[in-house]
């Protein structure tokens, strides 16, 4: 698998597996509300609103709560959407592709989630891309890959139920 791309070791942040999930039903986890609620958030964090329209363009928003109340809203725009295969959203535009400003405290990023079906599965590769090196190294001290990962699991659990 190879991203448009390449990766930049002191702006992005990347992982892959190779999981047992056809990759149609990774990108509908990724791109179905439904789905979203279900998943996005790793625990004890709960995912409370998913709204999702997979079109470039299109919107990209959650709602997480914390375990004690916190909330984090999370609004992006829609950049590409290949079933089956690639689903990009960015923070850096809401719908539309109207350019929005970080909310206080926040970094933006663009996500780059990525499906290939291999010999044994599927290759998931999931890369944040940011803006400068310290909201890189910000989102990787927040626990960027194994939240992530720990995401990914939930994922995989209830789309191999």
């Amino acid at each position: 698998m190879s991203t448009a791309f390449p990766i930049d070791p002191t702006l992005d942040l990347s992982f892959e597996r190779i999981v047992d999930v056809p990759a149609q039903r990774l990108y509908e986890g990724w791109t179905v509300p439904s789905l979203i609620v279900q998943w996005f958030t790793p625990a004890p964090w709960v995912t409370t609103e998913a709204e999702v329209d997979a079109r470039p363009g299109g919107i990209f928003r959650t709602v997480m709560q914390g375990p004690n109340g916190e909330r984090n809203e999370g609004s992006g725009c829609v950049l590409e959407a290949v079933p089956g295969r690639r689903f990009v959203w960015t923070g850096a535009l809401s719908r539309g592709f109207r350019p929005q400003a970080a909310p206080a405290g926040a970094f933006l990023f663009t996500a780059i989630l990525e499906f290939d079906e291999v010999d044994g599965g599927t290759r998931y590769r999931a890369t944040a891309r940011h803006t400068s090196a310290a909201d890189a190294q910000r989102h990787a001290s927040m626990g960027f890959e194994p939240g992530w990962n720990a995401a990914l699991d939930q994922l995989l659990a209830l789309l191999c139920r």
